[in-house]
């Protein structure tokens, strides 16, 4: 699905930085030689987060955080064109920037071309697909891959993607902001996860 946006005056609003600057040093930034390291040494199936494109910090924290209690590995992002862990994006976090790795990259389409010859498979997400997100299989090794405010995910990011799905909509609301849908997405991964793991016992 592509997400909505959120509008000038909350833009505006997020942009300006938080006065306690010192919140950049606890930040866990990492580069994207950090990422296959990361991917290797998760203790379970891998499970990473891939944002193309997020612009507003508070989004990005609130998906952060996200991926902080669904148990995600890492959360990767594209260097330009996209913002960064501002102190704002921190705040929204509420501690996750500092326990989930956030990788920062400088080719989103090579990233996940590595990502997908590690053995994950890269769910991306998109209105214009018939797959429902419920009907997908999101056990395993996994990068589930979200798209920007209004825009969705970039014609080449989704096409790197191994398939799409549509979180479906039922009411009087045709889309969701992004950071409420990446939760709606890996909470239903790890309901699949949790599920498989309970049922090989």
């Amino acid at each position: 699905m592509i997400p909505c946006g959120m509008g000038k005056k909350s833009r505006a609003h997020s942009e300006r930085r938080h006065q306690h600057s010192d919140l950049s040093l606890s930040v866990t930034v990492k580069s994207e030689d950090d990422l296959l390291e990361i991917i290797e040494q998760a203790p379970t199936d891998p499970f990473v987060l891939i944002l193309d494109g997020i612009q507003d910090p508070h989004n990005l924290g609130a998906c952060l955080r996200s991926a902080g209690a669904a148990g995600v590995h890492a959360v990767v992002a594209p260097r330009d064109r996209a913002v960064g862990l501002t102190d704002s994006a921190r705040l929204t976090a509420a501690g996750a920037a500092e326990r989930v790795p956030f990788i920062q990259v400088t080719n989103l389409a090579r990233t996940m071309k590595a990502l997908k010859e590690a053995g994950l498979w890269l769910v991306g997400t998109a209105d214009e697909t018939a797959r429902s997100l419920y009907e997908a299989n999101l056990t395993g090794p996994l990068a589930i891959v979200m798209g920007a405010e209004g825009k969705g995910l970039r014609r080449l990011t989704a096409k790197r993607c191994d398939y799409l799905v549509r979180i479906p909509m039922y009411g009087v609301v045709s889309c969701l902001n992004v950071s409420v849908a990446t939760g709606i997405c890996l909470f239903e991964a790890v309901r699949q996860r949790v599920a498989k793991s309970k049922s090989s016992d």
